[in-house]
């Protein structure tokens, strides 16, 4: 599997089991705050600054030096010596992740979109045996926003999906196991009854007033409360995009609260960044001589 493949399944699985643990782990902290600090800086840092800014996210320094180590073994930093010190860089597969993720995170539900009424309906049949292949094929689908109401069928109300499952598709070799298509519904059955098949809306619903309840209001007194709560905010928020396949208002039959979890991200987002940003640069000056 080249590079950019094994990066979209990583960033697919993290999110999968992130959802599944319920807790948030010093890797993925740390991705978050490659893609949060590292990445808009040339992709570079030290060791030191990284075991620093997750220090101060609470994670003790021999789990963020594991969570290094993991990271580059799954080919998305590669690292160079320097005397005493290592400095760290984004692989071309781990800049491709973090920039698709920032782009799925900050693009999520940033306003309403016009629905044409088409539905994209695919059918795949991977047996049971081959277990392996069906995790990646349902964490790729995942990602790409899709509900599977049934074994073996896959839908979502997007037809602009259409590309992106065809690359699934084709990276995976199912072109002869999978029948895919684009239209309208026929209105024979209920909507909502498929959609509850194949979302778990009621779980994500909480997800979102827990999330407001949360960081709505909260206030940051110092940089590093500034650091701190952006990189929460984020971490929380970059779920979403994996768990809620943001539907048309069409088929929403009550007020949704996505959208004002949405303004609360990037309303408090904006305002603590730039002393996030500052912050980080604190940290890397003060840690930049730590090996």
């Amino acid at each position: 599997m080249n590079g950019e493949k094994r990066a979209g399944m990583i960033q697919g699985e993290t999110h999968v089991q992130t959802k599944a643990r319920g807790s948030t782990g010093a890797r993925s902290l740390l991705l978050t705050v490659l893609g949060e600090f590292v990445l808009p800086r040339g992709g570079e840092v030290w060791t030191g600054t990284l075991v620093t800014a997750l220090g101060a996210l609470g994670v003790e320094e021999k789990s963020a030096r594991q969570a290094l180590s993991r990271t580059a073994a799954e080919g998305l930093l590669g690292s160079a010596r320097h005397g005493r010190r290592v400095r760290w860089s984004l692989s071309p597969a781990g800049d491709r992740l973090l920039r698709e993720g920032t782009e799925r995170i900050y693009g999520f539900m940033r306003g309403p979109h016009d629905w044409d009424g088409r539905w994209l309906v695919l059918t795949a049949g991977v047996p049971e045996s081959q277990r392996r292949l069906r995790h990646r094929l349902r964490t790729r689908l995942t990602w790409l926003g899709l509900g599977s109401p049934a074994p073996g069928l896959w839908v979502i109300p997007d037809a602009s999906k259409e590309a992106a499952v065809r690359e699934v598709v084709h990276e995976l070799d199912l072109g002869d196991r999978v029948f895919a298509w684009t239209g309208p519904s026929a209105g024979i059955g209920d909507p909502a009854r498929l959609i509850t098949a194949a979302w778990d809306l009621d779980d994500v619903e909480k997800r979102y007033l827990a999330f407001i309840e949360r960081f709505a209001g909260l206030t940051a007194a110092t940089g590093r409360e500034a650091f701190v709560h952006q990189v929460r905010i984020v971490q929380e928020w970059r779920g979403f995009p994996f768990l809620d396949p943001d539907l048309p208002a069409e088929l929403l039959e009550h007020d949704w609260p996505g959208p004002r979890a949405a303004a609360v991200f990037h309303d408090l987002r904006n305002r603590w960044h730039r002393r996030a940003q500052a912050e980080w640069d604190v940290m890397d000056g003060e840690a930049g001589t730590r090996p």
